[in-house]
């Protein structure tokens, strides 16, 4: 990774009494795919919010390109975020009576000037040159968020942040929104994520837990084939077809049926998510006052460990969620 794109020092948040978000030092490198999660409330759209320049801290600095956000004011704010920030939202905040191809221009407008020929491009980009005059309420969800994130992009800002970009979606819209946000990262984009989906989560380079405002864990998600193989696992026990991004690696680690190496990748992947599983039974029960943790967020047992936790607990044969716990 390079230097700091991002520089938070300090940085919280205080509304009257309470606090959305303790005292916070984080980088996010240029290029970097950051992940934020944790429970509703935890401060996670507070630090979006400081990051956009939307709310200012309490205390400390937020810093992004070198710009002190935290001390900018007026039209120097504004300025901040039309050119250094992309926002990508749960709700879409389309205008209704604006086509995709004047939704994407009015960004520019607010910009600078309006470019058809560069907002065509942006659309072509994210896959709807076939709908550049449709309205919002002629598109499906997937489409919407799609021209959400060419219209954050067309002033090709040096940081994106998305809120939640898949709560809204069916899964195969979700899959092809998250695809384009893979492109956008493998180009060199810099993102800042927040999402409950442990799925979602799973693609960064770093995952970034908020609870109660305060910084609990940071961690990595698991190396690329894990990550996969467990993906294919949960779309498999949910019965929901393969992701498009999913299926050259599916054939590429021998998960389908008509290779040799399928039944060991399902022994592999058993084995990730009972480790998973394991572990959010042992937060519920002894950390968490059985409560259970969010899907996916908990930290797996260690292979090592796997034997004597499954023997601890009982040897659980379901997830604090219900989820069946793969046998050893």
């Amino acid at each position: 990774m390079s230097d700091p794109l991002v520089e938070l020092r300090g940085a919280m948040r205080r509304h009257g009494g309470v606090v959305a978000l303790a005292p916070l030092d984080l980088d996010v490198a240029a290029g970097e795919w950051l992940t934020v999660t944790g429970p509703s409330g935890s401060g996670k759209t507070t630090l979006l919010n400081l990051l956009a320049g939307l709310d200012r801290p309490s205390e400390g600095t937020v810093a992004v390109a070198g710009e002190e956000v935290s001390a900018l004011a007026g039209a120097a704010l504004a300025r901040y975020r039309r050119e250094r920030v992309g926002l990508v939202f749960q709700e879409f905040h389309l205008i209704p009576y604006l086509s995709a191809l004047d939704n994407v221009m009015l960004a520019q407008h607010l910009h600078s000037l309006a470019d058809r020929k560069q907002a065509t491009e942006a659309l072509e980009r994210v896959g709807l040159a076939h709908r550049l005059r449709h309205l919002p309420a002629q598109l499906s969800g997937g489409e919407k968020q799609r021209v959400c994130v060419a219209r954050a992009l067309i002033n090709h800002p040096a940081l994106l942040l998305a809120d939640e970009p898949t709560g809204n979606l069916d899964a195969a819209s979700e899959a092809d929104v998250l695809a384009l946000l893979d492109e956008l990262h493998a180009a060199g984009q810099t993102l800042v994520v927040v999402t409950h989906n442990p799925d979602v989560a799973a693609r960064g380079d770093r995952i970034l837990r908020l609870e109660h405002g305060r910084a609990v864990a940071q961690q990595r998600p698991l190396a690329d084939d894990e990550a996969a193989l467990v993906r294919l696992w949960l779309r498999e026990e949910r019965g929901e077809p393969l992701a498009p991004r999913d299926r050259d690696l599916a054939a590429r680690l021998g998960w389908s049926d008509d290779n040799g190496d399928a039944a060991g990748c399902r022994r592999r992947a058993a084995a990730l998510v009972r480790r998973q599983r394991l572990a959010e039974v042992l937060v519920a029960r002894t950390l968490a006052g059985d409560v259970a943790p969010e899907c996916g967020t908990v930290p797996p047992v260690l292979a090592d460990r796997e034997q004597a936790v499954a023997g601890l607990l009982g040897d659980p044969t379901t997830c604090p969620h219900g989820r069946p716990i793969p046998p050893a």
